[in-house]
């Protein structure tokens, strides 16, 4: 063990070497990878200097996704106190099913929980768990509000036409999970957003009440907090009166990519009203910068959670309450420690720096929609209080212009699409990065561009 731990801090201080050299690793087409580097696995295994060699080898041709030049998807960066949380939750290796094999694990985990619910104002019966990811945070979500219309799903299976809204711009997660709790695909209701990407409430209620004319069973509602492409936030208030007018319609609200404006200050009026939900999630993986992944689910009510997920196993529940025991709220059996990375962030930063992390990623898309907004060759599409930055360059394709950039091993960035439009988008997710690297990003793409103009497709 001594051996592999020494070799993994030779790999890592040479990953931040190669990090801060050159924060963008030129890939090896899909095609080629089993080509160029030995991934097969045989009977017989390497000598060491071959085997560590080879690590040295994959992990420096991996993607980098916590330099300076990766803003390609909803997380990036890399805290050092996370890492850490991270690295001693591997060494511990601890599920989290019972408090007999999780012990203070547990205890960490409930006080994260806890210290969310009060930050939520949900209330004393509050409760939540550690879902692994935001899919599956939405997951629980939407299974708690079916069983929660009908106690009898559990026992007797989904046997009548049960109706979700989401909006246009919402996660695809919602169809996923529309199929895997028997719902049905055709049983989502997708409502109009508005200009910004914000579900437009009066369309919600129109619908309803067209579903309720139909006899059909409307029974849960899917807010989102940070849209993924233009990172706009639904007005929970103004949804919340309309689900009010209607029995046993849950609320959720998706905060997964932007949910943890919660801890600012400044900018958690964005999901104002988020107290009249009946179920919350965000993943602190993204604007919190903990290592994936890290997704916390919040409910008002604890007997949901328990009445969808908790199943009687004797082999395993043998010592301490239910409260300990947190496989009775839990999707998962076996289910690893995600709430250390967490807690040794907030630990060692506290509340206040947290606040500080989600406050300097707005102030990085300030200054990157400040650059577009006085530059005359970009087009700008994206708005304020939203920390993905929408817009396109002197009319170059923006599919060709990331994925070029991608393949050629300059910078990570990805692309969306709203209202019929592509554009480039640039999401300022890591709270590492400086004014100076949002600057450096315009430079590097606009280099690119200067030297591949004759290559890069046109639109």
């Amino acid at each position: 063990m001594q051996a592999d731990l020494e070799l993994f801090q030779k790999l890592s201080y040479k990953l931040v070497h190669h990090e801060k050299q050159n924060g963008v690793v030129k890939p090896i087409k899909a095609e080629n990878l089993l080509k160029v580097m030995d991934l097969n696995l045989e009977d017989q295994g390497l000598d060491e200097e071959r085997f560590e060699a080879l690590l040295e080898d994959i992990v420096l041709s991996t993607p980098r996704t916590s330099t300076k030049l990766f803003f390609n998807q909803l997380f990036g960066g890399r805290n050092s106190k996370g890492t850490l949380g991270e690295l001693l939750a591997v060494m511990l290796n601890n599920s989290m099913y019972t408090y007999k094999v999780g012990g203070p694990q547990v205890g960490i985990e409930k006080m994260i929980i806890a210290k969310v619910c009060d930050m939520l104002n949900f209330g004393e019966n509050a409760d939540g768990t550690f879902p692994p990811g935001g899919s599956m945070s939405n997951f629980m979500a939407m299974l708690m509000a079916r069983d929660a219309y009908n106690r009898d799903i559990k026992f007797e299976g989904v046997s009548e036409k049960m109706i979700i809204y989401t909006s246009s711009t919402s996660h695809y997660s919602i169809t996923k999970n529309a199929m895997f709790g028997g719902i049905g695909i055709q049983q989502i209701r997708f409502i109009e957003s508005d200009k910004y990407g914000k579900m437009i409430p009066k369309a919600l209620q129109e619908q309803i009440e067209e579903d309720l004319k139909e006899g059909l069973k409307p029974f849960f509602v899917n807010a989102t907090a940070g849209t993924t492409v233009m990172g706009a936030f639904d007005d929970i208030h103004e949804i919340h009166e309309v689900t009010k007018l209607y029995d046993k319609l849950w609320l959720h609200v998706d905060g997964a990519y932007c949910g943890s404006v919660i801890f600012s200050e400044k900018y958690k009026h964005l999901v104002s009203g988020v107290e009249k939900a009946d179920s919350f999630s965000f993943n602190a993986h993204k604007m919190l910068n903990v290592p994936l992944s890290c997704s916390i689910l919040i409910t008002k009510e604890r007997h949901n959670l328990r009445h969808s997920f908790a199943c009687e196993a004797d082999y395993l529940y043998q010592t301490d309450s239910d409260d300990y025991n947190l496989g009775k709220t839990s999707l998962q059996c076996g289910r690893r420690n995600d709430a250390l990375k967490f807690w040794t962030l907030w630990k060692s930063v506290g509340t206040k720096g947290l606040n500080q992390m989600v406050d300097q990623q707005f102030h990085l898309s300030e200054v990157a929609r400040n650059y577009v907004r006085n530059h005359p060759d970009y087009e700008l599409y994206s708005y304020e209080d939203s920390i993905s930055v929408c817009f396109n360059y002197k009319n170059i394709d923006p599919k060709d212009l990331c994925n070029s950039l991608y393949e050629e091993g300059k910078l990570m960035v990805g692309y969306g699409e709203f209202r019929g439009t592509t554009f480039v988008r640039l999401v300022t997710i890591n709270s590492n990065n400086q004014e100076t690297d949002i600057l450096n990003f315009f430079q590097v793409l606009e280099t690119y561009v200067e030297e591949a103009k004759e290559e890069l497709i046109t639109i």
